[in-house]
């Protein structure tokens, strides 16, 4: 099986030569733009599924993986490329990551890298925003095995694999700002009951480590084929479990019905400059990507999709960056106890119409914080019928 990628092992960059260059610094409307390239493959939902998959099937494919990247990777490491690009200014201001828009223009590749272009759009005394743009070499990696869409675990990509600096077109973009620490106004810091409190009847059924985990693709008619809801998979960067919401859902329309997702870090973060709080920022946005439309796709009881894919995904900071840090512990110290390194989300689905679907995802630390909120939007569609070879 795959192993598991720490954040540090999922995010890894490397600086690019310009592609072109710089503009003429004396004019006003000059943009210098940097470039970075991912050295690892994006994780690809399901892939860690297909063992079993054979298995049930007597070796015919018939639940064939996906063949786009999790979009999450190239959510959470275009901002981090924005972090490296203005990782001075971001130290010595103090500066954390306050939005996150991004919209997805076409399929990310696990095969190959991606290049990311970085330009710093305005730089205020209070308030800095640039804009990211992420593309792919047009044919795979060199690491890439015949008739596979991801990598060994192993595989580093490097300028070789760029073919020559063909690159396909702008497959996400996003606006990015950042803000420094400020205090509450007259001490205002208000939010509505915590999670762990509107929901601890439900929580204080299981201690969170007994919870399933969160599936590597959560569709209720694969999880139902596969016959076990215990499957870890391979997902990077965090452990997550979903608490079991189906009593508290019956009955409910869809915008009152919720899903709780728990997750703790699998490893430290890195902790050695003032930047390196907005790492957090990141792990909470790219576990926040993971199954929300195929959980909006259970809901609305699509007997099986036909597609699922974000079109384009918002993420605010609500609070100082300092109240998004993850503290690790060992699983021993943590797994009994929600307070201790158990983050949430709660997830919503507040409308479904015209082939799309919302997902609305507030974030809570341990201590009951609402610090962020992720907002989402997708297409969401069933097939009018089961076809004999589909796909996830």
């Amino acid at each position: 099986m795959t192993r598991r990628k720490t954040f540090q092992e999922s995010m890894g960059l490397i600086r690019l030569p310009p592609d072109k260059p710089p503009p003429n610094p004396a004019s006003p409307s000059a943009s210098i733009v940097t470039r970075y390239m991912s050295t690892g493959g994006a994780w690809l939902p399901g892939s860690d599924l297909e063992e079993a998959l054979l298995k049930i099937t007597n070796g015919r494919s018939g639940f064939p993986t996906h063949t786009a990247a999790f979009g999450g990777h190239v959510y959470a490491q275009s901002v981090f490329a924005v972090c490296q690009t203005l990782e001075s200014t971001i130290t010595q201001n103090s500066l954390g990551l306050h939005t996150i828009h991004g919209y997805f223009t076409a399929a990310g590749r696990p095969d190959r890298p991606f290049v990311y272009e970085v330009a710093v759009l305005t730089r205020g005394r209070s308030f800095l925003t640039a804009r990211v743009e992420a593309r792919q070499p047009v044919a795979p990696s060199r690491h890439a095995a015949a008739g596979s869409y991801t990598v060994p675990d192993d595989a580093v990509f490097d300028v070789k694999d760029l073919c020559e600096g063909n690159l396909g077109v702008v497959c996400y973009t996003a606006i990015v700002s950042f803000v420094p620490p400020r205090p509450h106004s007259l001490g205002a810091n208000r939010q509505e009951d915590a999670v762990q409190q509107r929901f601890a009847p439900i929580l204080a059924q299981r201690v969170p480590a007994a919870w399933d985990p969160s599936p590597p693709v959560d569709t209720d008619l694969l999880i139902d084929t596969l016959g076990v809801r215990d499957v870890v998979g391979t997902f990077p960067m965090v452990d997550m479990k979903k608490v079991d919401m189906a009593a508290y859902n019956a009955g409910r329309p869809l915008h009152e019905r919720r899903e709780l997702i728990l997750y703790r870090l699998l490893a430290p973060l890195p902790s050695d400059g003032a930047g390196d709080q907005n790492n957090h920022v990141l792990v909470h946005a790219y576990a926040a990507d993971r199954n929300g439309l195929l959980m909006a796709a259970n809901h609305l009881e699509f007997p099986l999709n036909d597609k699922t894919a974000t079109m384009s995904n918002t993420f605010v900071v609500h609070t100082n960056v300092a109240e998004t840090q993850m503290d690790f512990l060992p699983p021993k110290q943590t797994d009994k106890f929600l307070e201790k390194g158990w983050w949430m989300q709660e997830v919503c689905f507040p409308r479904a119409a015209a082939g799309r679907a919302i997902i609305l995802n507030k974030i809570w630390s341990p201590s009951g914080v609402h610090v962020a909120t992720e907002y989402q939007d997708g297409l969401c569609t069933a097939m009018d019928k089961l076809p004999f070879a589909f796909r996830l």
